[in-house]
């Protein structure tokens, strides 16, 4: 008699989850959708905000400079600082 375990249910697996998981945690767009210019365009990323969360970038647009999205790259916890 065969026994067949459920592919992926593991201590292994989940530990393989976690870490491959790491990889998409800092995406970067290349291209997004342009309102503008009424297809995707090509994107810089820019820094637009430093928040006590993480900072705030900006895609905007290659070819015309409109902001076509944003995100927010959170750090690493930092204790509050008490003054």
């Amino acid at each position: 008699m065969q026994h067949f375990t459920k592919r992926g249910s593991g201590p292994a697996q989940r530990r393989r989850n976690r870490e491959g998981n790491k990889q998409f945690e800092h995406l970067q767009a290349t291209e997004l959708y342009c309102p503008y210019c009424k297809q995707a365009m090509p994107v810089r990323e820019r820094l637009l905000l430093v928040l006590p969360e993480g900072e705030k970038y900006e895609y905007v647009c290659a070819r015309c400079g409109t902001s076509v999205g944003d995100k927010i790259v959170r750090g690493k916890q930092q204790p509050p600082l008490i003054v």
